[in-house]
């Protein structure tokens, strides 16, 4: 496994799906993607999150996903998206990850059967018991309908094997709260909220689980490398260049759109799987327009005179 620390950028993957009526797995343009992102500086990869439409995949195609995008690297890790609500399932996705030689693992926390705070200690130390990799905690309430409280998150941080936190919780008070109390753990808080990157690395975040990194990974290392060097003014140059693409990302429910600028870009297609549909055509110009202004601006040009 290559060793990983968890600081800088690792793309939240989208699965590409062949135009067919099973919506089979596209791995060829899978592995071209993770080549592509490993060539434009990205820290890691994490295939099968919740931008890898996880949710509809079977167990098998789980571990295939992971298997491929291992194999199409060559020296940046891979994080697998093993998480579920029900504690079984995410340990046999975590050990067969694990044992498909993912260097690290992300878990969503339970979703739909809301557990309590106690619960959710009991579901992540499980695994981080059985199975013996980094892992990372998935904190999205808007997803799963459950928060994971500062002090959860905190108990957490003393296992050897829970190494960092996903933070998409909207809230930064909560968010600064964990880096503050973690600080003397081996323990990394990442963004997983791109609006929201450049201020949790401004109070002691490491990097993020990005989903504007698929369409503009470059930009995306340029903030966060700038961030992380404590160079603000760069950083927060890129960040508002970045803003719109930030938000129309979101219009509608994430993989949606950045699917569709992903197939804009070129870079695979942009079917889903039921019950996601594509991107409505109310969103589809102003996607294409923020996709255009990227093009037109050339990165190493426009921050010449700031870097001077």
């Amino acid at each position: 496994m290559t060793a990983i620390d968890f600081h800088g950028v690792y793309p939240a993957m989208c699965t590409p799906f062949n135009d067919d009526e099973d919506r089979s797995i596209d791995f060829e343009t899978l592995r071209a993607d993770a080549q592509r992102l490993e060539a434009a500086g990205v820290d890691g990869l994490v295939p099968v999150g919740s931008t890898g439409e996880s949710a509809t995949m079977t167990h098998d195609e789980h571990v295939e996903v992971v298997e491929a995008v291992i194999d199409a690297v060559d020296d940046v890790p891979v994080i697998a998206g093993t998480g579920s609500n029900n504690t079984r399932e995410a340990l046999s996705l975590s050990q067969r990850a694990a044992d498909a030689g993912a260097d690290a693992l992300l878990l969503i926390s339970p979703y739909y059967n809301k557990p309590e705070q106690q619960g959710l200690i009991d579901h992540y130390t499980t695994i981080a018991d059985e199975v013996d990799c980094p892992q990372i905690v998935y904190n999205v309430p808007s997803r799963t309908g459950r928060n994971i409280e500062p002090d959860t998150a905190v108990e957490l941080a003393s296992h050897e094997n829970i190494r960092a936190f996903k933070a998409a919780s909207g809230d930064m008070n909560q968010i600064s709260e964990i880096i503050e109390r973690t600080r003397d753990e081996e323990f990394t808080v990442l963004s997983g909220d791109d609006g929201m990157t450049l201020p949790i690395l401004a109070v002691g975040g490491h990097g993020c689980i990005s989903v504007s990194a698929n369409v503009e990974p470059e930009r995306t290392c340029a903030m966060v490398g700038a961030a992380l060097a404590e160079d603000y003014e760069r950083a927060r140059a890129i960040h508002h260049e970045l803003g719109p693409l930030f938000r129309t990302l979101f219009v509608e429910t994430n993989p949606i759109p950045v699917k569709e600028a992903m197939r804009i870009r070129g870079y695979g297609p942009a079917h889903v799987r039921s019950p996601l549909t594509r991107l409505s055509e109310e969103h589809l110009d102003d996607l294409r327009d923020v996709l255009a202004v990227l093009e037109d601006e050339d990165l190493e040009d426009e921050y010449a005179e700031i870097e001077r």
